[in-house]
């Protein structure tokens, strides 16, 4: 059985959800950000309430509408790519969500805007903004650097689009000592 549930943005949010599982005596099979696959064919009403007390006391959520789902999904897609994949994120998001999630791109993103009350493309500048400032913060890569990293044409359009974002250039981020980073499930 899959359970979708939100705000799993990290590795220590997929060991939280394992371990109120195990405690339920459920059996993890598979753990994804946002998904897990268990064992069981389903929950009782008791372990699915159980569950999601458990989940809300550690900031998660359990998703049971299906748009949450999709809307989590589509998070959770953007949020790999842009934080956790090693290669050169300038890809097509609009061809890559649609493929991933089986669903036309228009529709996507129209149930994004309704529910979040932003675009999945200024979602993704978001979640690509707050990984330019981690990077600026570690200080151990250029400027051009990081733009390549995050899938920028140009450092200037990097620069652009953070000062657009932040009020600040990376320059003046960095210099400034004041590093207000977001956190994923927060951006």
């Amino acid at each position: 059985m899959n359970i979708y549930i939100k705000n799993m943005v990290c590795y220590r949010c997929k060991l939280a959800v394992e371990n109120e599982l195990k405690k339920l005596n459920l059996h993890p099979l598979k753990i994804e950000l946002g998904e897990v696959l268990i064992k069981e064919d389903e929950l009782t009403n008791e372990q699915r309430l159980q569950l999601s007390n458990n989940l809300k006391q550690l900031g998660f959520e359990l998703l049971d509408d299906k748009r949450k789902k999709i809307i989590e999904q589509i998070k959770t897609l953007i949020i790999n790519n842009i934080h956790y994949n090693k290669e050169n994120s300038s890809k097509n998001y609009s061809s890559f969500i649609a493929e991933n999630l089986y669903h036309d791109y228009s529709y996507l993103s129209k149930l994004f805007s309704e529910t979040e009350g932003i675009t999945i493309e200024q979602f993704i500048i978001n979640q690509k903004i707050e990984k330019v400032k981690e990077l600026l913060v570690y200080d151990e890569k250029s400027l051009s650097e990081i733009a390549f990293e995050t899938g920028y044409s140009s450092v200037a359009h990097l620069s652009s689009q953070f000062k657009k974002v932040t009020g600040l250039t990376p320059t003046q981020f960095k210099q400034s000592g004041i590093h207000h980073r977001k956190t994923l499930d927060k951006v």
